[in-house]
């Protein structure tokens, strides 16, 4: 199979985690022996900060940590014909310009004998749905939303007719445990100020409990505005800007523990997303604690993280976690267990495949029973 996806971002990460996903399933779509080709736009905001922070060679390395994956920069003057020549899936992501979205589509509809599929991982369903209703996805086959929550929400607005959930998972090729690498921090968060869309939880799960347990900590990210910064330097944290994704798992090594903090919009609106670095720490081997957010999915297992409910509890729990070695090992095994089982990028390229051969199947059979409709 020919599978081709237009990404915002593939070689760059900076703000932009699902290139993280992305990445790891084309590497696993690969390795099961198909084709795949990724278009990215040459001035993408992504790809464009990167550059101005300095990650050039950072952007450089990528092809080689994903060998066999083609890797197309494109201009204004992309010939989609030649972009879809041969596409037996092509999968499109919702931080591709309307334009684009429509001009997909349109193939798809005239008659183009490829699977297409639209792939939201943000919360502007909730947050700014004029945004998403702009896309004309008539001729996509369906949708894959990395939660139940936002699946339903397509269907229920009349977005889609067909909707999967798609969840994000780790990719375990470059997330993984480094043992020899030595803790010298007791607590490492990586992650994106954003928007003020979590500063007030940062404030209290994250400086709050460092300044209080005089933790040696660190942290990484974009998009930090001045007064964060102080905050930051205030507590004595060190802050070390954009880290590319794929020198994460050091950083996650150096740690003892790391955190997760849940923007606003997906804990209150979205519930059952976490973030794609829950998995990835997981996958590293370090425990994590959790500030408050729904497993409406059950995602996770018991003990494969602690959940915290406010940020005196969050204070305690990595007192406990660095403390007690045997409870951190404990609770990181569960988790780099549960990450290998069930969320990796591997996992959900098979999915991806059985996404694909079910709306084929269904394309069959509407052609040889009219009578029967598509599957919702």
């Amino acid at each position: 199979m020919k599978c081709v996806f237009f990404c915002h971002a593939f070689s760059s990460c900076w703000n932009n985690g699902n290139a993280h996903f992305l990445r790891g399933v084309a590497r696993e779509l690969d390795r099961l022996g198909h084709e795949v080709v990724v278009y990215e736009p040459e001035d993408g905001w992504s790809r464009m900060n990167a550059i101005r922070d300095g990650g050039e060679r950072a952007l450089n390395e990528i092809p080689s940590l994903f060998p066999g994956i083609d890797i197309r920069l494109y201009g204004p003057s992309l010939d989609l014909d030649d972009a879809l020549d041969g596409a037996d899936l092509v999968v499109v992501h919702e931080w591709n310009s309307p334009e684009l979205i429509e001009r997909i589509g349109r193939r798809r509809s005239r008659g183009a004998r490829f699977t297409l599929l639209f792939h939201d991982t943000h919360h502007r369903a909730v947050t700014a749905p004029e945004q998403l209703a702009r896309f004309d996805l008539d001729g996509f086959d369906g949708v894959l939303a990395f939660g139940e929550v936002l699946r339903q929400i397509y269907l229920d607005l009349g977005w889609a007719d067909r909707a999967y959930t798609w969840h994000e998972a780790a990719d375990t090729a470059l997330y993984h445990p480094m043992p020899h690498l030595r803790s010298d921090h007791d607590l490492t968060w990586i992650g994106n100020w954003g928007d003020d869309e979590r500063s007030a939880e940062l404030r209290e799960y994250l400086i709050r409990p460092v300044i209080e347990l005089k933790l040696r900590a660190s942290v990484f990210g974009v998009r930090y505005p001045d007064d964060a910064l102080e905050q930051i330097e205030a507590a004595g944290i060190a802050y070390g800007g954009w880290l590319p994704a794929h020198l994460v798992p050091a950083a996650f090594a150096r740690a003892r523990a790391t955190i997760h903090v849940p923007r606003r919009p997906y804990a209150r609106a979205l519930p059952g997303i976490p973030t794609i670095r829950m998995f990835e720490a997981m996958a590293c081997g370090i425990p994590i604690v959790s500030a408050p957010w729904a497993d409406s999915e059950g995602l996770f297992t018991p003990g494969s993280y602690v959940p915290v409910a406010g940020g005196a509890q969050m204070r305690d729990a990595l007192f406990a976690l660095l403390q007690d070695d045997t409870f951190a090992a404990t609770i990181a095994d569960a988790g780099f267990r549960l990450v290998v089982e069930r969320h990796t990028c591997r996992h959900r390229a098979h999915e991806l495949v059985g996404i694909v051969t079910q709306i084929r199947n269904s394309r069959h059979s509407t052609i040889d029973a009219p009578q029967e409709g598509a599957l919702a």
